[in-house]
């Protein structure tokens, strides 16, 4: 779907995996459900003293405990295995930052929807895995400290400013890396904690992967921690703490350079990406609206609620392609109600598409006259390899549908064409279309029929807006998910209705709230704004 004439991107491409851009990008989008996870610990947990968790049977504060124990753990090996260290370094794809750890995990843990999730399968089923690892005791690990692992975890080693990577790559384990960029005296005393009797194993590392510099002198030490038959890679050097499933991205984590941990007032949470680890398209698309390498999406914390604050960032110098305007009616008409991501923006382009004027155009770095063009995607994101996502293109003036026709006619894949509500639609199946033209005609809910602050949000003059339908979204993938998961055969197909348990967790996944962020063009950087149920 690139096109003849389109502007150069920069220089250096990464894989165009769809597994690794799904999982990256999906991974952004559950920031919060990904964040409390990890560091949901009670209220006030503190250091090496205290009574631990609460794992009762009363008000819950975290994921349940699983009775853990250490009996039978193998003994450390003698002596540390060498890693063989990839000889290409890996991509940071998108990164989550918290940067106000206490806030956030105070906010997680009030949340009236989270504690009732922890009783049911949905919450189960998430911390399952970890709940056993997370709730061992000092007292069961004979360790200096007397709380749950999950308290100095949470309220220590990660009480400071930290950020999750997802890496690409050829090197790419599938899995995120933990990383505490300026670990203080009580982050690295909570690891050194830890690695005092949790630590089963050892590989060194002599470089950086796809790099032939050493490491620092004796190499980079990588401890696998060992916990109620969990296991977890941790390392650290003089000022970074760095954790994750594979011992491949600890030292991913260690080695790759990354922005500085930095925050607006108000800002608790940020997401970063990326575009060259996706390949040509991405870097087009950013390139296409001029945004720079630190576009943030940015979020706050408002009680017990994780809130968008908006999309942040330099825009690219000598590039000039954005508009502020509201979003049309008639888009909003177009557009489902139950669309799970929505990103519309304000493109301003030559008046005609032809090849010749788009070539000139970019050349001369985006001088002459133009008119903007309101220009949407909206994408449904699956849960499985096996479904191709669900996407299409909104462009909101119908003067330019040949010169659409011809942008979008090299590609690989074959689109649907229609004219919907005074825009020129291009999808990936005759299916989307008729799903926008049940918008469109009022024979579906639309987003004019969203909730008041929604619409208000869309309306407000914006030159970038993404949207975000967290419960449709979340549904969706779970639902992917089971039926992915689901082993069918001639004795066994699949059943015509979800067992009862997952139809209740995407009922609640559904009532989850609409999150939009939006950028504004002022000078040379987008002021962000946010919006929401």
């Amino acid at each position: 779907m690139t096109s003849p004439v389109s502007p150069p991107p920069p220089q250096g491409q990464g894989p165009s995996s769809k597994s690794a851009v799904r999982i990256a990008l999906v991974g952004a989008l559950v920031v919060g459900v990904g964040v409390g996870a990890f560091v949901l610990g009670r209220r006030g947990s503190g250091g090496g003293s205290g009574s631990g968790t609460a794992f009762t049977s009363g008000e819950r504060q975290g994921p349940p405990s699983a009775g853990a124990s250490v009996e039978g753990m193998p003994e450390l090996p003698s002596q540390p295995t060498k890693m063989d260290v990839p000889g290409t370094a890996a991509i940071a794809a998108v990164w989550v930052d918290v940067h106000a750890p206490a806030r956030v995990r105070d906010a997680l843990v009030r949340n009236a929807w989270l504690k009732e999730q922890w009783s049911k399968p949905l919450g189960q089923g998430f911390v399952s895995g970890w709940a056993a690892f997370l709730g061992s005791t000092g007292t069961d690990l004979k360790a200096s400290f007397k709380g749950a692992v999950l308290d100095v975890v949470a309220g220590q080693l990660l009480d400071t400013p930290f950020r999750t990577v997802w890496f690409s790559g050829a090197t790419r384990a599938g899995t995120p890396a933990l990383i505490v960029p300026k670990a203080g005296k009580t982050a690295q005393a909570a690891w050194d904690a830890l690695d005092a009797v949790a630590k089963r194993g050892e590989m060194t590392a002599d470089s950086c992967p796809g790099s032939t510099e050493k490491a620092p002198e004796g190499g980079f030490h990588l401890s696998r921690w060992l916990v109620a038959e969990q296991s977890m890679w941790a390392a650290r050097t003089a000022d970074r703490v760095v954790l994750a499933r594979h011992p491949v991205v600890v030292l991913q984590g260690l080695c790759t350079p990354l922005p500085e941990l930095k925050a607006d007032d108000g800002v608790d949470v940020e997401v970063g990406f990326d575009a060259n680890a996706y390949g040509r398209e991405a870097q087009l698309l950013t390139h296409v609206l001029g945004l720079g390498e630190d576009t943030r999406l940015q979020f706050g914390v408002e009680g017990d609620r994780l809130v968008g604050r908006g999309i942040a960032g330099a825009l690219l110098e000598n590039v000039a392609p954005l508009d502020s305007a509201p979003l049309s009616d008639d888009l909003l008409k177009l557009v489902p109600e139950e669309t799970p991501v929505l990103l519309a923006f304000q493109l301003k382009l030559p008046e005609s598409l032809e090849p010749a004027a788009l070539k000139t155009f970019w050349k001369d770095g985006g001088e002459g006259k133009t008119r903007t063009r309101q220009v949407a995607l909206v994408w449904t994101p699956r849960g499985s390899g096996s479904l191709e996502p669900e996407l299409a293109l909104l462009w909101g003036r119908e003067e330019d549908a040949d010169g659409l026709q011809a942008l979008f006619s090299g590609g690989s894949r074959t689109l649907t064409r229609a004219t919907l509500c005074k825009h020129v639609v291009l999808a990936t199946s005759a299916e989307e279309v008729e799903r926008l033209k049940k918008a469109c005609e009022g024979r579906g809910p639309n987003l004019l029929n969203a909730a008041g602050p929604v619409v208000t949000g869309l309306r407000a003059p914006a030159s970038v807006v993404f949207g975000i339908n967290t419960g449709r979204l979340l549904s969706v993938l779970a639902m992917d998910g089971y039926t992915s998961e689901a082993r069918v055969d001639r004795s066994a197909p699949l059943p015509k209705a979800a067992p009862p348990e997952v139809e209740a967790a995407r009922r609640d996944l559904e009532s989850l709230p609409y999150l939009g962020l939006r950028g504004t063009v002022k000078g040379d950087a987008l002021v962000p704004g946010g919006f929401g149920t």
